[in-house]
């Protein structure tokens, strides 16, 4: 069985999007057999990759799922923010040789948008868990 760590941005939290989307992670690590061993929100996207490494850092943990969305504004920002939080995933996964997937949706996106992709917490879980069992045979 696959462990989980899941990182959860709560950035925009009074909206449905980031539960829905951890929701359906979860129901994807349940349909998959996988456990999700812990669960650390975080303010948002940009503040994943510290928590990413914290989980990615346990022994009892064999993958990590990030989500988080990340909703257009009035400036570049949200371009600024996904750079960023997406770089600092990669030298997680790479720092610690632990898969972490990115299930952070947008940016470029309105709320409306965001919430047609809820499915990709599912597909940041089921993504986890596919590389966990591969680098494993390795």
């Amino acid at each position: 069985m696959v462990a989980l760590g899941l990182v959860v941005a709560q950035f925009n939290k009074e909206r449905p999007v980031t539960h829905e989307m951890a929701s359906r992670a979860r129901d994807a690590a349940a349909e998959a057999d996988a456990k999700i061993v812990e669960t650390i929100e975080v303010p948002g996207s940009y503040d994943t990759p510290l928590a990413a490494d914290r989980l990615a850092r346990r022994d009892d943990i064999d993958a990590v799922a990030v989500l988080g969305a990340i909703i257009t504004g009035d400036t570049d920002h949200d371009q600024v923010i996904a750079d960023a939080a997406a770089a600092g995933l990669t030298d997680v996964s790479l720092n610690r040789d632990t898969p972490v997937t990115l299930g952070i949706i947008g940016p470029g996106m309105s709320q409306a948008e965001a919430e047609e992709r809820v499915d990709h917490g599912a597909s940041a879980v089921r993504s986890a868990i596919s590389l966990a069992e591969e680098l494993d045979t390795q």
